[in-house]
């Protein structure tokens, strides 16, 4: 049987100090304490960077530009029953305050101590690379 593809678009947001922001994925929900990156699933019809767009509005009631949106690595991990495909994107620049609308709490960390964090299967790998290049 196929494997089924989920594409799920996620932000490294980078504020002036060079810190990432994480988000934890609340209670009830799968994956349940990790932290992530924000984001979310890319609907019919939308562009990853569209999706961003949404989620971030969604989820921290920030305001993101797609040109404020640069391709930087991605994730292909396989889970139990699906496949997730994440594209990760860098922003540095945002319009309002991040504050936590979807998920249990939100932090700011160094790129250094990324790995302190338990996150996600899929997210996990990505630490090294933002590590690497911030």
């Amino acid at each position: 049987m196929p494997t089924r593809i989920l594409l799920v678009a996620a932000c490294a947001l980078v504020d002036g100090d060079g810190r990432v922001l994480i988000a934890q994925r609340p209670a009830g929900k799968s994956l349940a304490g990790l932290w992530e990156f924000p984001g979310g699933k890319v609907e019919e019809g939308e562009t990853p960077e569209g999706a961003l767009i949404r989620e971030l509005a969604e989820e921290l009631g920030i305001t993101v530009k797609a040109d404020c949106l640069a391709p930087f690595v991605f994730a292909s991990h396989g889970y139990e029953d699906f496949h997730l495909l994440m594209p990760l994107y860098l922003c540095r620049r945002w319009d309002g305050f991040a504050q936590a609308r979807e998920h249990a709490a939100l932090r700011w960390v160094r790129p250094a101590e990324l790995d302190r964090w338990p996150m996600p299967p899929a997210d996990a790998p990505l630490v090294a690379y933002l590590r690497d290049f911030l």
